[in-house]
């Protein structure tokens, strides 16, 4: 089932410069596996080297935080929207 990606700033080189990309995907796992698959090298960037997601990167389905849902693990249908979010910090 095709989800669009929305890809920050910062990881747009990895997509050839799109903010917005389609993947076809049943999970946030499934999801990470289809950038991987299209965009060598972008994984690494969203996962540790254990392939967990990263603290420091935020991922939303349609506008619900997946930590509050089931993680890496959270369900994706037809439709969804995905934002991938780097954590602010600093002062």
């Amino acid at each position: 089932m095709a989800v669009k990606v929305l890809i920050p700033t910062p990881l747009q080189k990895f997509t050839r410069d799109q903010a917005t990309v389609e993947c076809e995907a049943g999970s946030i796992n499934d999801l990470l596996t289809s950038l991987e698959s299209q965009f060598p090298g972008i994984k690494e960037r969203l996962c540790d080297d254990q392939g967990q997601l990263r603290r420091f990167i935020n991922f939303y389905v349609n506008s619900e935080d997946i930590r509050f849902l089931d993680g890496a693990n959270t369900a994706l249908k037809e439709g969804d929207e995905v934002s991938i979010v780097p954590a602010v910090a600093g002062g």
